[in-house]
């Protein structure tokens, strides 16, 4: 539960001066060698002095954010935030920008320092360094992208013309998928959520092209629909359909993806983790399908023997099997090939990149221009071999004593939340005590793995980017299949360390926080401990509060889905996060749009207690240090702490993407969780002042107190 997507390089090794490529074209007439020469400058300028953008500056907490003409009992987000969203417009690449932007912006710039570096340098072969350096060449070689044109995709779209039977559809299915295109439907590998030691193969809902099934049947996105039919045309054409052909292709795709939308579930209701729990032998799972070739992709997923497997919603399979049987195979290879050009349009040349970017990133989102090249190649880095970037992430920006720091806070947070489960008057004492036992086993990762992930049989090539990111989707596929039936690998980590989030893994019982969030605004070894109790603690917090919300409370110790509270006790869980849901109800991210309390209800639950868990740890800390109960630039360290927590969730964002997110993510907007936790804790009114009446104010019986 996030806290807020071949030939042996060797024959291609660059060394330390840019010019040697030349070497390898002994044929090239003088035009070709000078348009090559030419590049080759561009290229090497680029690349080896291409950070001259200024460092971003640290985007720490601060006083000078705050718009103090705005009283705190009448608007806390602006009064805490006014001038920070005055002078922070998004800038023209973003859809979104907020405190994690900053930070991850900084980060993304420390990244480019690094990749900078080891072009520079010489690396040793099938090193980490050699292969982070050899995929950014490829993703930077613009030049060579524009002549290769749509090559890299003409063998998938040969294997798509000669597909003749449902069964090698559904083996091109398979392999494009492990390759980075999935279709028709959701495939994953994670712990079994009954049995939560053995890895199983989950097969789930999805196929669709827009964010989410809502775009496809609600009458607020038509606009978007349309855009979308003709985007998929345009796509379409470029890779040599008849530009009516192609459109007559994206009326069928969108009649397709509709019907699949229709008998997909809402975003809230995926939130249950038992209702969306089936377990299948595969042998049913090839009885109750029967047009779909269940073994055959079983198959070519390496798993034909496989015993069972747990399909999360079986309705929407059933749905699928209809459509499968009443829709002709021509129309389906029409669908895989679009589904193909979707997902691997940014790695191709200018024209399919810009297409893509011009319906996912100005239509759905608002954004007015792409990221620069360096950082949109760093982005498929980080997702494709994330851990190999990682690493030299943390070798120069991951000191010890940071890790050392978070460990002590984590511990302050752990000693209140337990003290909270042996106190509540609401909970029994038999399902404490199954509380207690859970939380005893309950674990943290803080920084990075302490074995990195080993990409050696990864083949990374300076002049293939397309076939990089295919090469290193497939070994994570294979990978992930690979551990099927087997034990959980319980040292793994799910965000890589240069990701800006945290977590809480229901399965593992666990927190896990990255070193790119280790950093200001969340933890900033240079302010008070009010300011870092008011964001990284509340980080932390809100972190252990997911094992305890209307999900987390579903897993016992072992991270097992296991009903281990008592029906009186679930009820009164039941009723107080209920007031949490209708809180966030009320909330209006734009005029007639409101926020989905019964889909952020998890995150908005763990805010609330990850606040209170916080600010019960601050009171201990100042208690032990009565020195640090001082104000400083005129507050005092509660008005700091509530001040801090708001300001971690400052945020302007682009109508689009407000949309986008109201419809799909399971986190509130920030100007709302800036407030929310806020206004159910009396400690907050008493900080500023606030009376009843006031716009700030909510009644106390309105209050959500959970844990």
């Amino acid at each position: 539960m996030p806290w807020c997507f071949a030939k042996d390089s060797g024959d291609h090794k660059l060394s330390n001066h840019p010019w040697t490529f030349l070497l390898k074209f002994p044929k090239l007439n003088c035009m070709q060698f000078m348009f090559r020469l030419l590049a080759s400058v561009v290229a090497t300028l680029f690349l080896f002095n291409s950070v001259a953008e200024p460092s971003p500056k640290i985007p720490r907490f601060s006083v000078d954010y705050m718009d103090k003409s705005v009283a705190p009992d009448a608007d806390f987000f602006h009064y805490a935030n006014g001038n920070w969203v005055k002078n922070n417009p998004v800038p023209p690449d973003k859809s979104r920008w907020a405190s994690f932007t900053e930070l991850q912006e900084r980060n993304w710039y420390l990244i480019h320092e690094i990749l900078d570096s080891v072009c520079a340098e010489k690396s040793a072969p099938n090193s980490d360094e050699q292969k982070v350096r050899d995929f950014f060449l490829s993703a930077m070689d613009t030049n060579h992208l524009e002549q290769l044109g749509f090559k890299p995709l003409q063998a998938g779209l040969k294997r798509i013309d000669k597909i003749k039977t449902r069964e090698e559809f559904f083996r091109a299915v398979a392999d494009f998928r492990h390759s980075g295109a999935g279709s028709c439907f959701g495939e994953g590998v994670s712990p079994d959520l009954k049995n939560s030691g053995v890895y199983a193969l989950y097969l789930t809902q999805g196929g669709l092209g827009m964010p989410d099934r809502d775009y496809y049947l609600k009458d607020s996105f038509a606009k978007q629909r349309q855009a979308y039919g003709v985007h998929v045309a345009k796509m379409l054409a470029m890779i040599g359909e008849p530009e009516d052909e192609a459109k007559k292709n994206s009326v069928t795709i969108l009649e397709l993806e509709t019907a699949m939308a229709k008998a997909s579930k809402s975003r809230a209701d995926l939130r249950d983790p038992i209702a969306n729990y089936h377990k299948f032998t595969v042998a049913q799972a090839v009885t109750n399908y029967p047009h779909l070739p269940m073994l055959v992709y079983l198959d070519e997923c390496g798993l034909k023997k496989m015993p069972d497997l747990i399909i999360s919603q079986p309705e929407f399979l059933d749905a699928f099997d209809k459509l499968v049987e009443s829709r002709p195979l021509a129309e389906w290879k029409t669908y895989l090939r679009w589904h193909l050009v979707r997902a691997t349009a940014p790695y191709l040349n200018s024209a399919a990149e810009d297409e893509s970017f011009a319906f996912n990133g100005k239509v759905l989102r608002d954004q007015e221009v792409q990221e620069p090249r360096w950082q949109r190649s760093a982005r498929a880095i980080d997702a494709e071999i994330g851990e190999a970037l990682g690493k030299l992430f943390v070798e120069k920006h991951f000191p010890p004593a940071a890790r050392a720091r978070m460990l002590e806070l984590v511990g302050n947070l752990k000693a209140v939340f337990r003290d909270r489960l042996q106190k509540l008057e609401w909970m029994s004492e038999t399902t404490r005590a199954k509380a207690l036992v859970k939380f005893d086993r309950f674990t943290q990762k803080i920084g990075h793995p302490e074995k990195f992930r080993d990409y050696s049989t990864v083949k990374i090539k300076p002049d293939d980017y397309f076939g990089n990111v295919q090469r290193a989707d497939l070994f994570e596929a294979k990978r992930e299949l690979a551990r099927v039936g087997k034990s959980v690998d319980r040292t793994e980590w799910h965000m890589t360390p240069e990701t800006v989030n945290a977590y809480y893994s229901p399965s593992i019982n666990e927190i896990v926080f990255p070193a790119g969030i280790l950093q200001p605004p969340f933890f900033d070894a240079d302010m008070d401990d009010a300011v870092n109790y008011g964001a990284i603690g509340v980080v932390i917090g809100h972190e252990m509060t997911h094992g305890y919300d209307d999900q987390g409370r579903k897993y016992d110790g072992e991270g097992n889905l296991n009903d281990w509270w008592t029906a009186d006790d679930a009820k009164a869980f039941e009723a107080r996060a209920q007031k949490v849901v209708d809180q966030y109800n009320g909330y209006e991210a734009l005029p007639g749009l409101h926020v989905n309390g019964k889909l952020t209800l998890g995150e908005n639950i763990a805010d609330l207690g990850g606040t209170s868990i916080a600010y019960e740890a601050l009171q201990r800390a100042l208690a032990k240090d009565p020195s640090k109960r001082k104000k400083i630039d005129g507050f005092t360290p509660e008005q700091r702490f509530f001040i801090s927590l708001a300001q971690i969730w400052r945020t302007n964002i682009r109508e689009a993407e407000a949309r986008r997110l109201v419809t799909v993510d399971p986190h509130s907007p920030g100007q709302f969780r800036a407030i929310g936790p806020h206004v159910n804790l009396q400690e907050f009114y008493d900080a500023f002042d606030i009376k009843s009446g006031s716009a700030m104010w909510r009644e106390p019986e309105l209050r959500a107190k959970i844990w």
